[in-house]
């Protein structure tokens, strides 16, 4: 399973509801474009250094996904499908849909943006 951004806020947040979806894996994805998303939105929190540490600990338990080539190349087909159907979803959700079809992970996430690309799982919670 990748995290999405929304995934990560809520998991550290102690959202039991999404612990209890993730508690049947062990370790999970990140997509580097999460990780900058998230470390972004941790330059403005007023609670930038708890939720600062509980993120490294949560980087260091899974495993980081970054683009490449490949990531490139579905990256490509996923946004030109997206255009053809007129239905565009943000640009940094194009890629880590990418990274889970290039993988063949679903999308923990609360964007059902997500639904509109073909062969993608997205699991909510």
């Amino acid at each position: 399973m990748i995290l999405d951004t929304n995934a990560v806020s809520s998991l550290l947040a102690g959202d039991q509801s999404l612990g209890d979806l993730l508690a049947a894996r062990t370790r999970h994805h990140l997509p580097t474009i999460v990780i900058g998303e998230y470390r972004f939105g941790l330059l403005r929190s007023r609670h930038r250094e708890r939720l600062g540490h509980l993120f490294s600990a949560l980087i260091r338990q899974s495993n980081v996904l970054a683009v490449d080539q490949g990531t490139a190349e579905v990256y490509s087909q996923v946004r030109e499908e997206l255009r053809a159907k007129g239905r565009p979803i943000p640009e940094n959700d194009v890629w880590i849909a990418a990274l889970a079809l290039q993988h063949q992970l679903s999308v923990v996430s609360r964007d059902d943006h997500f639904d509109s690309v073909r062969g993608l799982t997205r699991l909510g919670w």
